[in-house]
């Protein structure tokens, strides 16, 4: 059985690499765990921090998990680089824990994409800073960051 296309395809462009993070960011952000593993393979093989698995399920299982700890989350992501099947991105997100303490967690991933634009590979790096309420950045209602909130760079991130 063939599996759906995901546009935008690979070999990515700069533009195209562009609205593959940002689909990715939106996806994260409506934190909807089921949404997001659509864009996956249904083998795909993740590293996030220390933790490996791989499949759609394990992936749904990963990100209810997470969203249940990490409170308010809110993402931005950034392409650092894209060759062929291939885009690299850097993030930031934030968050409080259910006793109210905020951070602000930063990242790289690594993604390799499948010829129908589904992600067959993740690898994430994350260190997470703890913040001030008050120093938070990221101040959007649920869901996908307005078009209008500027990007890490803009935010000297």
């Amino acid at each position: 059985m063939s599996q759906p296309q995901r546009p935008p395809l690979p070999p990515f462009t700069a533009e195209t690499a562009a609205q593959k993070a940002r689909m990715a960011e939106d996806a994260w952000n409506s934190l909807d765990p089921v949404r997001v593993s659509l864009a996956y393979t249904p083998d795909s093989r993740w590293r996030n921090r220390s933790e490996f698995f791989s499949g759609r399920e394990a992936i749904v299982e990963f990100l209810t998990r997470k969203w249940a700890h990490e409170i308010e989350y809110r993402l931005i992501k950034e392409v650092w680089a894209f060759h062929e099947d291939r885009i690299a991105v850097r993030f930031a997100y934030e968050h409080h824990d259910a006793a109210g303490n905020w951070f602000r967690s930063h990242g790289n991933e690594q993604w390799e994409f499948d010829e129908n634009g589904l992600m067959r590979r993740r690898e994430a790096s994350i260190n997470d800073v703890p913040i001030k309420e008050a120093d938070r950045r990221f101040r959007w209602e649920r869901g996908p960051r307005p078009g209008d909130h500027p990007g890490l760079t803009a935010l000297g991130l």
